[in-house]
């Protein structure tokens, strides 16, 4: 019957994947009951897996595909031999004449509700299972119009299950004896190729950890994205107070090249779709604005939680009415499964020449020889075990991708169909490099780290490398909080299932020298740089900021707030920066604005920077910073942590400015807490604890002003000892005199990562929490278990 052929999407839901595949079945399922909700989907309609088996019964064709593919499994055909003949045979054959009046039916009813061309998807009835995303895999034809176009391109759909990438990947999921069929997806096109589009996932794509929604976005429309062809922007959202209106939880934003776009061919060739370049502006402009980002999360939340679980989801903006539409999601399909509580943590244990960088797929570490592939003709030469290096991460290459060791790409973007193909591959893969084809030699030995964040660096030589597996099951709570030390907000996210309670230490410093670069007097008084090229340095990173302090506030903001979400709603404490004056001075424009110092260890650093009038400006940007962080972002779990504060006048001076700064302790549930590591701090901790909701002891610190040894001396390092009597007596005396004002004590200090039985005086001492580097954190859990420092 005709009706069984086609289904307008409201007449379809996402208990009909056998009937219309995954794809198509979750369209229908949002049209639905997502629109009710403010959720924008173009309408459509699919065509039905009885119309595809029909099609091939129709035309008489189903045995010698089954045949075809018979020869593929083993061996008799390669997967473009048998794709070239099983294509020949769809796209010469002809739809039966029912479904083909009720496609154009249905199409002429769609037009009439939307005069605008048609986007024509495949969908598979075995699309989006937990084992198989068919991410990539399937076609998609943009810009589609005239009955007799739309009709042959259906068929291409239905020849798209048998592609040679098709064909490969069935393979390796063990799929291609199962009975799979091709749904057609016909929906009204958005006019994105005059805006923008994308993809979005509602966790991070390369932890899993799901507070965070991950948004791409590039200019025209969304194919490149999903192709790997271009580097798009990315923003991150936090998840948990996306809905709460009165925050805009941006945490992240990074803006791609964007270097081509995708719009509608309006010249003479047949293609439907062209690439352009885009101009320079284009390439520098954030395509979403703050309001279209909080959008389009909060509608992933939403749908997210319609499904009840982490979506991968494909958005467009509509160039003409500048409305935003959902035109596809998806169950998530590799994070989402990674249930086990085993970490695997990779090392570089050296480091050498830096070949290429790029975006990090992955957090594993390759090693090998590296192999140029700059066309898909030259994939039969690819040697198993290889590093593949090439333009772009292609889902056609999938055949040799599961034979490489790692991936490097010059184009790309972390959410693109490429790198989702990669990621259930298992591979350590690198894309968005720029010049990786050019930088590296075809067979150099290299290694490819995807193990320092977000960033993936390409070196030269086989480095070594470790590989530590933790398994989370087997720690047990110990008698104390254990907290993290953290300072880099691409790498915070790795450590979101450790058993802690909140980050202890968050340095700032990392944000100031490897983010923002610049020194923040520098920001203030960019007049007084007159180094011509820290001020084109300082031009360049500032260019999208009319006022350059904002650089300083955004950057440090988003870092400090990326941080603190790891932990939320358990607090951070973000200790202001304690640069010495030498390390401030190596800061671009930083020279102007340092002095030179003899002892800078003992210098111009911590607390007595803060009010000092050569440096009050830039710990007011500091301020504003965690100001933006907590009110405007939203995580109000930060706390802030004053360092190397020398008297109880000095702390007075800090609290002071801090209440100027619009940091008022106690005020909208923000603590203050002291770093105790000044022996004035210890003997005036009586008076200390009255100031401050917290202290936490910075043992290194502490351990050089107590026994007068300079940390950084080798000769001197056989008195360095955090154990040694006095030191412990302080640290005693400290926990003694807080805990009679109620003021909770932690050390952040690196000792009780290395020293079990200083860890264990601690606890013994009735300190509060531990704050650990979080590699440290299992091994320092099983050995307390050891000595019976854990609950039973």
């Amino acid at each position: 019957m005709q009706d069984s052929y086609t289904l307008w999407f409201s007449e379809i839901s996402i208990k009909d994947i056998a009937r219309v595949g995954g794809k198509n079945a979750s369209l229908g399922e949002m049209y639905q009951n997502l629109s009710s909700q403010s959720i924008k989907v173009p309408n459509g309609f699919a065509t039905s897996a009885e119309a595809f088996w029909d099609f091939l019964e129709h035309n008489q064709i189903t045995e010698k595909i089954n045949s075809i593919v018979f020869d593929f499994k083993n061996s008799k055909l390669n997967a473009q031999e048998a794709s070239k003949v099983i294509s020949e045979m769809i796209l010469s054959a002809q739809l039966p004449e029912p479904l083909a009046e009720s496609i154009k039916e249905k199409y002429r009813e769609l037009t009439a509700q939307n005069p605008n061309s048609i986007a024509i998807r495949s969908s598979a009835t075995a699309e989006d299972l937990p084992t198989a995303s068919f991410a990539g895999q399937l076609e998609t034809f943009l810009n589609i119009s005239g009955e007799e176009n739309i009709l042959h391109t259906c068929k291409k759909c239905y020849a798209s299950l048998f592609t040679a990438r098709a064909l490969s990947y069935r393979a390796n999921k063990n799929l291609l004896d199962d009975p799979i069929a091709i749904s057609v997806g016909f929906q009204s096109m958005i006019r994105s190729d005059q805006a923008s589009s994308g993809v979005i996932f509602t966790l991070d794509t390369e932890t899993g950890f799901r507070n965070i929604i991950t948004i791409n976005a590039s200019w025209g429309l969304g194919e490149n994205i999903v192709q790997g062809k271009v580097n798009p922007d990315e923003y991150l959202v936090f998840k948990p107070i996306v809905h709460q209106e009165e925050f805009k939880p941006i945490v992240s934003k990074n803006i791609g090249k964007k270097e081509i776009k995708m719009i509608y061919n309006t010249g003479s060739s047949n293609a439907s779709v062209i690439n352009l370049k885009t101009t320079p502006e284009e390439q520098k402009k954030q395509v979403l604005s703050d309001d279209e980002i909080l959008t389009l999360a909060r509608w992933a939340q939403k749908i997210e939680e319609h499904y009840k679980t982490p979506m991968d989801i494909e958005w467009a903006k509509d160039g003409i009415s500048g409305e935003l539409f959902i035109v596809q999601a998806r169950p998530e399909t590799v994070q989402a499964r990674k249930i086990s509580t085993t970490l695997e943590n990779f090392t570089l244990t050296k480091k050498s020449t830096i070949l290429a960088q790029g975006l990090a797929i992955g957090s594993k570490i390759a090693v090998g020889q590296a192999q140029i592939i700059n066309s898909a003709d030259d994939i039969a030469k690819f040697k198993e075990g290889s590093i593949l290096v090439t333009q772009i991460t292609d889902p056609d290459w999938v055949p040799i991708m599961k034979k490489a060791s790692g991936i490097i790409t010059n184009s790309g973007g972390r959410t693109s169909h490429a790198a989702i193909v990669s990621r259930e591959l298992g591979l350590p893969v690198i894309v968005g490099t720029g010049s990786a084809t050019e930088t590296i030699k075809d067979g150099q030995k290299i290694t490819l780290s995807c193990a320092e964040g977000s960033s993936g660096f390409v070196y030269e030589g086989i480095l070594p490398f470790k590989i530590e597996e933790i398994n989370l099951d087997k720690l047990k709570k110990p008698k104390v909080k254990i907290m993290l030390n953290l300072a880099d907000p691409d790498t915070c996210f790795k450590w979101w299932k450790l058993p802690s309670e909140g980050v202890g230490l968050a340095r700032i410093e990392f944000i100031i020298n490897n983010i923002i670069k610049i020194h923040p007097m520098a920001l203030v008084k960019f007049e007084k740089v007159l180094d011509r090229k820290a001020r084109k340095t300082i031009e360049e990173l500032t260019e999208r900021y009319v006022d350059k302090k904002d650089y300083f506030i955004d950057k440090l903001g988003q870092g400090i707030a990326k941080i603190a979400g790891t932990s939320y709603p358990n607090p951070a404490i973000i200790r202001f920066s304690d640069f010495k004056s030498n390390e401030y001075a190596r800061l671009i424009g930083g020279e102007f604005f340092e002095p030179k110092e003899n002892n800078p260890m003992l210098g111009f650093r911590g607390a007595s920077r803060y009010y000092s009038p050569e440096y009050i400006d830039g710990f007011k940007l500091e301020c504003q910073a965690i100001k933006y962080a907590r009110d405007i972002l939203g995580l109000k779990n930060i706390a802030v942590m004053i360092p190397f504060c020398r008297t109880i006048s000095e702390a007075q001076k800090v609290l002071a400015l801090l209440d100027e700064f619009g940091l008022e302790r106690c005020r909208d549930g923000l603590q203050v807490y002291m770093m105790a590591e000044i022996p004035s701090n210890i003997i005036l901790a009586d008076e200390f604890a009255k100031l401050f909701d917290g202290f936490s002891i910075g043992s290194n610190d502490l351990t050089q002003l107590t026994l007068g040894v300079d940390r950084d001396s080798d000769k001197l390092a056989e008195f360095f000892d955090e154990t040694d009597p006095a030191v412990l007596a302080s640290i005693r005396t400290l926990i003694t005199q807080a805990h009679k004002h109620g003021t909770p004590v932690g050390i952040c200090g690196q000792a009780p990562s290395d020293k079990i039985e200083f860890a264990e005086f601690l606890i013994n001492s009735g300190i509060d929490s531990i704050s650990l580097n979080p590699d440290s954190v299992p091994k320092i859990l099983l050995e307390l278990e050891k000595k019976s420092l854990v609950l039973n």
